[in-house]
């Protein structure tokens, strides 16, 4: 069962085979147009608008804190009652540019299991 789209796509596989190519299509023109440069590292803003560069062609709610649950095969990310309280925490961490973010790149793992955003995964 694939997500809702806005291309109607019912099937996963192909979902995910349409998603994989416009996102990256996406991804490179980000990078290409120098837009990402003017956002601010290290804040929910920025990760919301390249989410919605990526996949907003593809997703009505790309970009948007999501309010449901949301789990990738047997992993459950952060419910979806906690989030924002978990997102203010990543907010507040002391990196502020790009190169300090990946620098600490463990510690900001976190966000991976915060996952603000509904993706191609299973909802719950």
């Amino acid at each position: 069962m694939a997500l809702e789209n806005k291309f109607g796509i019912k099937d996963a596989a192909e979902l995910a085979r349409v998603e994989e190519r416009i996102s990256k299509r996406n991804a490179l023109e980000l990078f290409a147009s120098g837009r990402l440069e003017k956002f601010s590292a290290g804040k929910f803003f920025t990760l919301a608008e390249i989410h919605r560069a990526l996949f907003g062609e593809i997703y009505d709610f790309a970009g948007k804190i999501r309010t449901v649950n949301l789990a990738k095969g047997h992993f459950r990310f952060a419910a979806a009652l906690y989030l924002s309280e978990a997102l203010n925490q990543i907010e507040n961490m002391p990196q502020k540019n790009f190169a300090e973010i990946v620098e600490k790149g463990s510690e900001n793992f976190a966000l991976y299991f915060e996952n603000p955003f509904i993706s191609v995964a299973q909802t719950s």
